[in-house]
C-alpha cells in the first residue's frame, strides 16, 4: 500500500486514532510531532481531533563511515536510546558515541532556537509540563524507531503522561515490535511491511518530498496567529 503524501497520512491517522482516543477529552491530549515530516502530520491530526499540538526534536546518532545507519538517537534533554547490539557489532567506541551525542545536541539546540523563536515552546504554552495527559508521538515513518524511542524515554522521564501512544505512517514490523517492547499504550501504523520488503520510508509514499524549515515555520506562524 502506497500513501499519497503526508497530508493523506495525517488524515488516515486522525481517523484511526479516534477510537483509540475516544475516552480522552481533546484538552487532555497532546499531539507531539517530530520535525520535520512528523510535525506536518501531527498538525493535521491535532486539528482534526481538536487536540493540543507541540513539537519535540530528537536526532539520529549516525554510525561512523555511514551516516545513513542509525546507532541510536538523542532527545532535546539529552536522553538517549542506543542500539547496543549494533554498536557492539560495528565496534563503535564510547568516545565516538559521546562526540556524536554532543554534535546532535548542538543541532537540536539550533533547530529549537529557530522553531521556538525564544519562546518556551513553539506555541508559547507548556502543554507537556502538565501531568496526567495522553501524549501521541507522531512521525512520518520509523525505519529503526531510534528517534521515537529517545522521545518516549525523554517524555516519560521528565513528565508523567497518563498514556503514551505512537502514530506513524510507515514502519517495518521489527521496528513496530521494538516500539511495543517499550511498554507503549498503543502503536498506530498505516502500513507495516515485513522487514524483507522494507527498503526505505519513501518507498511507501507516492510523494515524499522533503519538508523544509520554512514549511515548519509557516505552520508555526499560522498557529500563533
Amino acid at each position: 500500500m502506497k500513501i499519497k503524501n503526508r497530508e493523506s497520512a495525517g488524515n488516515i491517522l486522525a481517523q484511526t486514532l479516534k477510537d483509540v482516543l475516544k475516552n480522552d477529552a481533546g484538552q487532555d491530549i497532546i499531539v507531539v510531532g517530530l520535525p520535520r515530516g512528523g510535525f506536518v502530520i501531527a498538525e493535521i491530526i491535532a486539528t482534526k481531533l481538536a487536540c493540543n499540538l507541540d513539537m519535540m526534536i530528537s536526532k539520529r546518532l549516525r554510525a561512523p563511515h555511514n551516516e545513513e545507519v542509525a546507532i541510536g538517537a538523542v532527545a532535546e534533554d539529552g536522553t538517549t536510546y542506543l542500539n547496543k547490539s549494533l554498536i557492539e557489532e560495528l565496534k563503535i567506541s564510547d568516545e565516538y558515541i559521546s562526540n556524536e551525542i554532543s554534535y546532535q545536541l548542538q543541532e537540536i539546540k539550533r533547530l529549537a532556537n529557530m522553531y521556538n523563536q525564544g519562546k518556551k515552546s513553539f506555541l508559547d504554552r507548556e502543554h507537556i509540563t502538565i501531568k496526567e495527559k495522553t501524549i501521541v508521538i507522531v512521525d512520518d515513518g520509523a525505519a529503526t524507531g531510534s528517534t521515537i524511542m529517545a522521545t518516549v524515554r525523554s517524555l516519560r522521564k521528565t513528565y508523567s503522561p497518563k498514556r503514551v501512544i505512537v502514530a506513524v505512517a510507515v514502519s517495518p514490523r521489527s521496528t513496530v515490535d521494538l516500539l511495543r517492547s517499550e511498554g507503549l499504550d498503543h502503536v498506530e501504523v498505516i502500513t507495516s511491511p515485513v522487514d524483507t520488503k522494507f527498503g526505505s520510508i519513501e518507498q511507501f509514499y507516492q510523494n515524499f518530498a522533503q519538508v523544509s524549515d520554512n514549511q515548519i515555520l509557516d505552520i508555526i506562524h499560522t498557529l500563533r496567529k
